[in-house]
């Protein structure tokens, strides 16, 4: 077969349609919060390391410059601070503390939402779909780097979902509570929600094609989902019908959610309405992902490998990389560890995974 685009190659591979090879470096990110890349660089002696380039990854998916949350955002300013915290609220209207040397996630203090009076607040002021300055990107530009690079165009991701924008307005466990005492708040914000993300998506699909839409949720727990099936299906499924059908009215061909912890009893649902790829599979919350290629061979799957291993030893590693290819001969699989990669993980491992993987990848391994 000829070479495919790289997005191209990313779509059918998860689509089970026959690629050229499998993506290789898709889904191998690190922190977000530079720790491990700045322990790299150190390893490496090379300030300007960035290990995309170096070991030759393969692209995905490019991002239009959109808006998909508050916005405006609201003003970002620090409440407190000292030499090992800062107390501060971000442009979501989240008030978090953070400690300095980046150690940690951070400590969630306060949410924007408190009071139905909040929400009709924030979905007047701060979250309509016809706000001007959602969609800033210059569409030509964009779609000459589309032809430049071969990759196809998502919309959605962190940190925009039914589940997960819901929990960073009110907070996890007002929202849990919320699901009982205030239901009809909760079945607003996540229509709501829904219908914003389609408005700007439908103005993306006059501009250019979609491929992959992305849900947003990390609402499991290592004891699995945090709301229960019949919840999920009462509050979630209906906004998640809505967005199947734009996928196919639009032709996009991946649905794809996102939900750290166990996730078996949410799979069967989200299959049942229109989703065709989940990661990351999160290994220390049981998941295995050679079970789920068997019970759920339609299934799109990145992800499951276990990070810790990159922390352990080359045996540690290798057992991974098998398991990688175990699952790459089912299909519908791109190799990939099961969340960013920690600052534990020196450099010489994580090059090591990386040869490992790409000879999967390219079939010679």
């Amino acid at each position: 077969m000829a070479e495919l685009p790289c997005g191209e190659r990313v779509v059918r591979c998860l689509t089970g349609q026959p690629v050229d090879r499998v993506p290789y470096g898709v889904g191998l990110g690190w922190d977000p919060w530079g720790e491990t890349l700045d322990l790299w660089r150190r390893e490496t002696c090379d300030i300007y390391l960035n290990p995309r380039e170096r070991l030759e990854f393969d692209r995905s998916f490019a991002h239009p410059d959109i808006h998909l949350g508050i916005y405006p955002e609201f003003d970002a300013v620090v409440i407190e601070q000292n030499e090992d915290f800062v107390i501060h609220r971000d442009g979501r209207g989240i008030t978090m503390r953070d400690r300095r040397d980046s150690g940690s996630m951070p400590e969630w203090l306060d949410y924007p939402v408190k009071t139905d009076d909040d929400w009709e607040r924030l979905k007047t002021e701060r979250l309509r779909p016809d706000q001007p300055g959602r969609i800033s990107q210059n569409w030509d530009d964009f779609r000459e780097r589309l032809r430049e690079t071969g990759e196809v165009v998502q919309v959605g991701m962190f940190p925009y979902g039914v589940f997960g924008t819901a929990r960073d307005l009110l907070g996890v466990e007002e929202l849990l509570i919320s699901f009982y005492t205030r239901p009809h708040l909760i079945h607003d914000i996540m229509t709501h929600l829904t219908t914003l993300w389609i408005s700007v998506w439908e103005r993306v699909a006059s501009e250019t094609p979609i491929s992959h839409i992305h849900i947003w949720e990390d609402m499991s727990g290592k004891a699995g989902s945090l709301i229960s099936p019949r919840m999920v299906n009462d509050f979630m499924m209906p906004c998640y019908d809505r967005i199947t059908d734009f996928a196919r009215a639009n032709s996009a061909r991946i649905v794809s959610v996102d939900t750290d912890g166990d996730c078996r009893q949410l799979i069967p649902i989200f299959l049942e309405h229109g989703v065709n790829m989940m990661f990351p599979f999160e290994v220390q919350a049981g998941n295995d992902v050679r079970d789920f290629r068997r019970e759920y061979p339609q299934l799109g799957i990145m992800g499951g490998l276990d990070k810790r291993a990159l922390a352990a030893t080359h045996a540690d590693i290798d057992a991974e990389v098998d398991k990688a290819a175990e699952m790459v001969r089912y299909g519908r699989y791109i190799p990939s560890f099961d969340h960013l990669i920690p600052p534990d993980v020196p450099w010489r491992n994580y090059l090591y995974a990386a040869g490992r993987l790409r000879k999967v990848c390219y079939g010679d391994g």
